[in-house]
């Protein structure tokens, strides 16, 4: 089987194509390469440059293919604020453009990478799969726009399944080379405290909040457990039918958490400065993941130490090159 990787030149969407191919999954990536990198593009896949928002490039880049696992978008939270008509335009859009390209050629078989930003600011935790969709963010409204048009596409024949994750982290090694995060600007966590130095310390945004240490929790996903969940997904896709399923560690982590992590594998401390909270943070964000264990018979199985050793082995290779 073919499978259609779009943003395949990404952090998460080049561990797919790698991890397809590995699975034994004939790969052809799509990337504009905005964000993306030509160099994570694994070897075996076939590659294609170009945009969601160009036709005739969606329609060569299906050509052949039997399933789509859809990951390209703009994904930036403070960006989508800035810039929300780019944010709509290539995420609702250019699914749009997808979806249509997909009916004439007659695939039917879709796996989306959505985002618990659709969720918004959660009533109840840990957040299930039919709790309020409520999105604080131009990024999280676009995703959510595009869960439901491909509800109403599944009314058609549509097979889809949307995997909705909070905060992902790890690295995947595929063959010598790391496939790890490379965000400009890097607004995560993991990375961040990794390079922390004491002329640039980590930000703690508060140390007083309503959790067991006093610092945030929140839900994490080693990227090749959350790939592990797009590849089950293939397989659990039923024509006429769209699922949207939580993924996530299935309890999550504090800040202070993640840096005793951090603090373990790196044999030395992580330099922190305490600054206040940020407005509409919530204390605790976790997702609920057991539908993901009933339909896809998936769990996490990589902790958060695992997450940062990975990470922290890809930033040495990087060095090292």
């Amino acid at each position: 089987m073919r499978i259609l990787v779009t943003g395949g030149a990404g952090y998460i969407g080049s561990t797919a194509a790698a991890m397809l191919i590995e699975r034994g999954f004939e790969v052809t990536v799509l990337d504009d390469c905005s964000t993306g990198h030509i160099d994570a593009v694994p070897s075996g896949a076939k590659f294609i440059q170009g945009s969601i928002l160009d036709t005739e490039v969606l329609s060569t880049a299906l050509s052949g293919c039997e399933a789509v696992i859809h990951f390209a978008a703009k994904s930036l939270v403070g960006e989508s604020v800035e810039k929300p008509d780019l944010y709509f335009d290539v995420n609702v859009n250019g699914t749009r453009n997808l979806l249509n390209q997909m009916a004439i050629l007659g695939i039917t078989k879709l796996v989306f990478s959505s985002t618990a930003a659709t969720y918004g600011e959660p009533e109840v935790i840990p957040i299930t799969e039919v709790a309020s969709t409520k999105p604080t963010s131009p990024y999280g409204s676009t995703k959510l726009a595009v869960d439901q048009m491909i509800s109403k596409e599944s009314a058609n024949g549509l097979a889809a399944i949307s995997l909705r994750y909070f905060n992902v982290a790890g690295a995947h090694k595929s063959g010598t080379s790391w496939l790890a995060e490379r965000h400009n600007p890097e607004t995560h966590l993991i990375p961040n405290l990794l390079r922390a130095t004491q002329a640039n310390p980590l930000k703690l945004f508060g140390t007083d909040w309503p959790t067991q240490d006093g610092t945030p929790i929140r839900d994490y996903i080693h990227v090749v457990d959350l790939i592990d969940a797009h590849i089950l997904a293939l397989g659990a896709l039923v024509v006429g039918k769209h699922q949207v399923i939580n993924l996530g560690s299935g309890g999550g982590y504090s800040v202070s958490q993640v840096i005793a992590a951090a603090k373990k594998v790196l044999g030395r401390e992580i330099p922190t400065v305490v600054t206040s909270r940020r407005a509409g943070d919530p204390a605790v964000l976790i997702a609920d993941i057991s539908k993901a264990a009933s339909v896809l018979g998936w769990k996490p199985e990589r902790d958060i130490e695992l997450m940062v050793s990975d990470a922290w082995e890809a930033i040495n290779a990087s060095a090292s090159k």
